[in-house]
């Protein structure tokens, strides 16, 4: 019998079923929800998870969906049972370096709109009796985090789903898609085949087989976590959970209340993967086992408990908590869930048109996912920006197994170290390499890495620039993975002349009779220009919002070079391409040199076989021309802020066009600079990055990049949106840190004590001697001159507003 639906979602679990609620409280209905084990146990990961709800994050989106989730939850009951306790949590420090990285952490809550406050080894006490206050510096303490009840909670989301119409079958196993023309016309199932017009996997740890089932490649790698329940411990034991969940992340642990006992969890262990095709559907109900102490048989998330890798985390947990030096382990497992070579969520569309992916979704952030994806699948773009969750933010090489493998195992052991913003990954290194990366290691490149990409961020062979400079030195945090050379370099450049290596920056080749209309239609300004003139333009959400920021250089009548921001923007053109237009990724086959400094046009001209004077290549024009019997694209413009030329070529040229600007610029004291310096001059001459500064929940008037929207120019995604939008109540500014303190990012700002934004962008201004910050502020806050406060390291420093761009406002230094 075959039936149809509009949705059908794979999986039962909590993603699953606050996915069908959201929808169903969209007015969307015709769903059905199918899933291989009981309901509402399904055996899945949400049916044996602990249920630690810690709501702040080094992402703005993981923790506005926390708190999203922490909202839902809250609001839920099963037969007058709560689906959440609010017990809040406290994460200890026993080092110095945790209780800096707490006080850190507490910025990031305020920043992001969650209450928290640092509490003295005495307070955590007072709050957690067991806890020995005196081997911990002290807490950060956030009320509103707690328990949350994940088999309940999906219940509850279930039942409410079913009243409004959302069909949901248990003990119903996908076994196979028929595609057709990309898209997924039938579902074989166990109980018969579905016609649905749209699918959502998020099966969980079975996702990936469900994913291959489908030809879609879901790059997660399911890995055991041990959890373990003492003997009674605890006093009374009336109440589930009464004390706040404490987390001891230097020793990568956690624990929570049971009755009289402890639930406690380490991430301290041998990393255990486990390939999907090993797993088999769960075989009888489970319970809510953590809240129950065991219930765990039958479930195929759950694997038999390794003492042996329980022993080093069990002495630590009785040197934090002596009480349980006379308790020990009365059960124990191993339970899987997923990791992903980043540590985000994987959610969005995949390749396959109308097969959707949610997976890697924690308890934590499932109630906000849900919504979110719910809004997603209704057509719209969701509230809370997913960037930094999509699945099209893989380039292919991080779907392999092998990366995957690395990268999550690293994630993995990560889970609660104290991380940098800038720390790169360790394996697999190097893996992409630009043409210049030899002649880069031998001049010392220090190399950071970004999507893959070994990227300098400072030479050694440069410290000879350093002396005789006033470069202000950074703090502990901020400076680490710094150099005194990067300031050099910065410096340097506004005087002389660099050689950038740009390889890394996504771009692609749209070509054919279609490409004009395809851009035009995508883009807010006007790309119907001649050949040889480069466009900076903006794509933007139907609903208005900045989906990307890209530069358009027209080559020829139908032939485009694009400069995005990462592979989804090349996806994106490729979803909206007909059969007129080829979108072609040219990045890993080309190479670039960003050439630029005072002196760029003087090691240009007598290389190039064109006039490259200001009057025959102006500013945001293209030519093609030779290097010397380099092959060339050229791009008169500069993320600097300087005097330049972007230089294309294909990369079997690269080393060539590397020695030969080497070798010509000598004379004008060129040198290689990296990104330390690069992104200084950025945030010095005001240039916003996309995912960084701006997203899809800011519209062009508010990020201050208005100026790219030509709304006459007729029809574009996103038109009639943004000629409804307003005036914008908060806008991105330019800070100046007033005592030279330099930043990071993310950094509450305060007026009056109270929180009234975050840093975006932060950066040392080498050239102006100021530290500088970008910054979302309400309107009436945001005019030059006002006074302000960033909260660092929980230490108030006086900012000020300040106007922008802050270095070359009339644009004299590029346009000459």
């Amino acid at each position: 019998m075959v039936s149809s639906v509009h949705m059908l979602l794979v999986g039962a679990g909590i993603v699953g079923c606050s996915t069908a609620y959201h929808l169903a409280r969209q007015g969307i209905t015709d769903v059905l929800v199918v899933d291989q084990g009981p309901l509402p146990a399904t055996g899945g990961s949400s049916s044996h998870a602990p249920g630690l709800v810690f709501q702040t994050n080094a992402s703005e989106t993981l923790s506005r969906l926390a708190a999203d989730t922490v909202r839902l939850y809250s609001s839920l009951e099963v037969d007058g049972k709560p689906c959440f306790h609010p017990v809040g949590g406290i994460e200890v420090a026993t080092t110095p370096e945790r209780w800096d990285e707490l006080k850190r952490k507490l910025g990031l809550a305020t920043a992001w709109g969650i209450g928290g406050e640092l509490l003295d080894p005495d307070q955590v006490r007072e709050r957690i009796p067991d806890v020995d206050a005196e081997v911990i510096h002290g807490g950060l303490h956030v009320a509103t985090d707690g328990i949350a009840k994940p088999v309940r909670a999906a219940e509850a989301m279930m039942r409410e789903a079913r009243r409004l119409g959302v069909r949901f079958e248990g003990r119903t196993e996908v076994t196979g898609f028929e595609i057709a023309d990309g898209r997924i016309t039938t579902v074989h199932t166990t109980a018969g085949d579905v016609q649905p017009e749209l699918v959502l996997c998020c099966a969980g740890i079975w996702g990936p087989k469900i994913g291959r089932m489908a030809g879609v490649t879901i790059p997660v790698q399911p890995l055991a976590h041990q959890y373990a329940v003492t003997t009674p411990v605890l006093p009374g034991g009336e109440d589930e959970v009464a004390q706040p969940v404490l987390r001891h992340q230097d020793r990568s642990m956690y624990f929570r209340q049971i009755h009289d006992r402890y639930g406690i969890g380490s991430y301290r262990h041998r990393v255990m993967p486990v390939h999907t095709d090993e797993l088999t559907p769960t075989a009888t109900p489970g319970t809510e086992a953590p809240s129950e102490g065991g219930g765990w048989k039958g479930m195929a998330s759950v694997h038999p408990f390794t003492p042996e890798d329980f022993a080093g985390p069990w002495a630590e947990a009785r040197r934090l908590l002596p009480t349980l030096r006379d308790a020990e382990i009365s059960e124990g497992m191993n339970g899987l869930f997923l990791f992903t070579s980043d540590g985000m969520p994987v959610l969005g569309r995949s390749e396959v048109e109308n097969f959707w992916v949610a997976e890697a979704v924690w308890i934590t952030h499932a109630g906000g996912v849900g919504r979110a994806v719910a809004q997603w699948l209704a057509g719209r773009t969701p509230d809370i920006d997913l960037r930094q969750a999509d699945l099209r933010r893989f380039d292919d090489f991080a779907r392999s197994p092998a990366y995957l493998s690395q990268r999550s195992a690293q994630c993995f052991r990560e889970v609660y170290d104290i991380i940098h913003p800038q720390q790169p990954p360790e394996q697999p290194r190097p893996l992409r390499t630009s043409p210049f990366h030899d002649r880069q290691r031998d001049l010392g490149a220090v190399f950071l890495e970004a999507s893959g990409w070994e990227r300098p961020h400072w030479y050694a062979s440069n410290e000879h620039l350093v002396p005789g400079r006033r470069i202000a030195e950074p703090g502990p945090w901020a400076g680490r993975f710094w150099s005194p050379v990067v300031g050099a370099e910065h410096q340097a450049t506004r005087e002389r002349v660099a050689m950038f290596d740009m390889t890394s920056l996504a771009r692609a080749e749209v070509t054919g009779p279609g490409a004009l209309s395809l851009l035009d239609r995508l883009t807010t300004s006007k790309v119907d220009r001649p050949p040889g003139y480069v466009t900076y333009t903006l794509m933007l959400t139907p609903e208005g919002g900045i989906r990307s920021d890209i530069t358009v250089a027209r080559l020829e009548r139908d032939h485009f070079q694009v400069g995005c921001n990462g592979s989804r923007d090349i996806t994106w053109l490729r979803d909206h391409a007909d059969e007129t237009t080829q979108v072609r990724d040219i990045t890993g086959g080309t190479c670039c040199i960003g050439l630029w400094g005072p002196r760029a046009r003087d090691v240009l001209r007598p290389l190039a076989d064109i006039d490259v004077s200001h009057e025959a290549f102006g500013f945001f024009r293209a030519r093609r021309l030779h290097v010397g019997e380099v092959p060339v694209v050229a791009l008169r413009l500069s993320y600097v802020g300087e005097l330049g030329w972007e230089l294309y070529t294909s990369a079997d040229f690269g080393r060539r066009l590397w020695a030969l600007l080497a070798d010509a610029g000598a004379e004008h004291g060129i040198f290689p600079a990296g990104r330390g310096a690069f992104n200084g001059m950025r945030v010095e001459k005001g240039y916003r990055a996309w995912g960084t500064d701006m997203w899809t929940e800011h519209t062009p008037a508010e990020a201050g990049v208005d100026f790219a929207v030509k709304p006459g120019k007729g029809p574009f995604v996103g038109r009639e949106a943004l000629l409804q939008q307003g005036e914008p109540t908060r806008r991105l500014r330019c800070l100046r840190i007033d005592d030279g303190t330099a930043l990071m990012g993310s950094e509450p700002v305060l007026a009056g004590g109270d929180a009234v934004g975050f840093t975006t962008s932060a950066a040392y201004g080498h050239t102006l001697g100021a530290s500088l910050a970008y910054a979302w502020l309400p309107a009436d806050l945001a005019q030059p001159d006002t006074r302000l406060t960033v909260a660092y390291f929980d230490q108030p420093r006086p900012a000020t507003v300040i106007p922008d761009p802050a270095f070359d406002p009339r644009m004299t230094r590029m346009r000459c």
